[in-house]
């Protein structure tokens, strides 16, 4: 790989990130419930607000990046290490859209839906971008794997038994920290279902697209 065709991966994994975190922030401010990997951090920053959701977040994923190393050990690719980095793009992108879009927050439940469908459909553009950058897996994807590789396991019949299991940590947690359920509702189930779909058509759609500009680059 040439530095200018890594340069570029970079560039499309940040924008990747930043598209990601405008898709939490819309779903958290949206008010009907997170994606199941964003309701973990979610629901802690409620709890313990000595950090914010994007600091959670940071927290949680390295977390799963210390657990891939645990779980892999000797076997644990060293680059996706850099996962570390990048979730602080993620976890302060949370905080910046949260911050921006917090006047513009809906209390309609029409609108509230607006925004959960808006952000699921923005996350699910941004892990395109993610999954062509091809440089780093994403923290929970990595952890994922790596139960998958001791087990051997298919990614694609595990990864929905990791979701379910964040969503149920994050019932217990929002019990033990507020007495009640937050942050896990009627769009959690929606998101469940439909982002792996929708990021499926957008990788139709424009996969190709991102292919052939890498390619340009790599033969250079």
């Amino acid at each position: 790989m040439n530095p200018k065709e890594l340069s570029v991966r970079i560039i499309i994994l940040i924008i990747g990130m930043l598209i990601l975190s405008l898709g939490v922030a819309l779903s958290i401010l949206g008010g009907l419930g997170t994606t199941p990997i964003a309701c973990v951090p979610y629901v802690i920053s409620l709890g313990l607000t000595y950090f914010t959701v994007g600091e959670w977040t940071i927290i949680f994923h390295t977390i799963l990046v210390i657990g891939q190393i645990i779980i892999l050990r000797s076997n644990f690719d060293y680059k996706q290490i850099f996962q570390i980095p990048f979730v602080f793009i993620l976890g302060y992108g949370i905080d910046f859209w949260v911050w921006l879009l917090t006047p513009f927050t809906p209390t309609d439940y029409i609108l509230q839906w607006v925004f959960c469908i808006a952000g699921f459909v923005i996350l699910s553009f941004g892990i395109v971008f993610e999954i062509k950058a091809d440089l780093i897996l994403f923290a929970p994807d990595g952890f994922v794997l790596a139960i998958c590789e001791i087990t051997d396991r298919e990614f694609g019949p595990t990864k929905p038994y990791f979701d379910v299991s964040m969503v149920i940590i994050g019932v217990i947690l929002s019990f033990l920290l507020l007495n009640h359920l937050v942050g896990i509702r009627e769009g959690t189930v929606v998101a469940a279902l439909c982002i792996g779909y929708i990021a499926k058509f957008f990788k139709d759609l424009m996969g190709h697209k991102l292919d052939n500009l890498l390619e340009k680059f790599a033969s250079e």
